[in-house]
């Protein structure tokens, strides 16, 4: 074979080269197209409409075209004494729910992390609330908090103890909120607990046995740092979850009584539908977010914290 023919052949396999991460990008692309697609359609579309109508007022049953008041809303959001007993009330709700929520998902991790028939029954226990819609496990604690006649009052009196009113008592209706949700979101949480038990060194437990650390010693300076990277991941999920339900506060309260469970998706609900109020909705739509997204970075930072050994 002659020089020139050689190099016309390297020449072709080096064009054929170069082609091939071309059309593996292509391809890519090509397989991302559809979730792409429905991202922009339903994520950030979305987004870009809301932050364009926090920036117009819309006099709802006048007819009058939507007026540009641009940092308007806001200012009126920030301004509302409701807006602002909302954001309490799901600061309250969320560290009221988060650390009994978390505590008991670790503890019924602890529980049945070892394999047995007992240990099953149990994980079918404790998961099981989680199973049950949000609407239904509302209406269920509707009727356990009635007053006087509900399944809670009931036991209380064979105690000699009368009930307050566990949803009309603006002292006591968040609590009630609270305690619902923490029945219900434990066991799910349960299962990433589970799951980070598998990776805490077994060396270090036994060390530590070896060395006479009891169980609270063995569960404080092993178990628990060996976690910090699932904790602060269910730390964010649970945050989200927090600050986007709304259901159980429909369905118990509607944000009363005098606002006293009224959350910020609530007070969303409330101007858009109720009110009609769709810049102000907005506005406080993207505050929400923005808050939202600031808790889950700062947790994220702790869990790379924590992954990485820094403390």
């Amino acid at each position: 074979m002659s020089v020139a023919s050689t190099s016309s052949v390297d020449l072709a396999l080096g064009e054929r080269r170069a082609g091939r991460p071309r059309r593996l990008h292509l391809l890519g692309f090509a397989l991302l197209a559809p979730s792409l697609l429905f991202l922009a359609l339903f994520t950030y579309l979305p987004v870009v409409r809301v932050a364009i109508e926090s920036l117009y007022d819309t006099p709802h049953g006048t007819g009058a075209a939507a007026a540009f008041v641009g940092l308007g809303n806001y200012a009126k959001v920030l301004s509302d004494p409701a807006f602002r007993q909302a954001a309490l009330n799901n600061l309250v709700y969320a560290v009221g729910v988060l650390a009994p929520t978390l505590v008991l998902a670790l503890g019924f991790a602890l529980a049945v992390q070892r394999s047995s028939r007992f240990s099953t029954v149990l994980r079918t226990v404790f998961f099981f609330p989680s199973l049950v819609p949000l609407v239904a496990a509302a209406s269920l604690f509707f009727f356990i908090f009635l007053p006087g006649v509900g399944l809670l009052d009931y036991y209380l009196g064979k105690l000699g103890i009368r009930g307050p009113n566990w949803l009309g008592d603006s002292d006591i209706a968040l609590w009630s909120v609270i305690g619902l949700t923490v029945w219900k979101n434990a066991g799910y949480y349960m299962l990433f607990y589970i799951a980070g038990l598998q990776n805490v060194p077994r060396d270090a437990v036994e060390a530590a046995m070896i060395d006479g650390a009891n169980a609270w010693q063995r569960l404080r300076f092993v178990i628990l740092p060996a976690l910090a990277p699932t904790t602060a991941f269910v730390t964010v999920i649970a945050l989200i979850q927090l600050l986007t339900s709304v259901d159980h506060v429909i369905v118990l309260t509607r944000g009363g009584p005098s606002n006293a469970t009224n959350l910020l998706l609530y007070y969303i609900f409330q101007s858009a539908h109720e009110n009609f109020d769709y810049g102000k909705a907005a506005a406080a739509t993207l505050i929400s977010v923005a808050i939202l997204l600031a808790i889950s970075f700062g947790s994220l930072r702790v869990m790379e914290r924590g992954a990485r050994g820094d403390g």
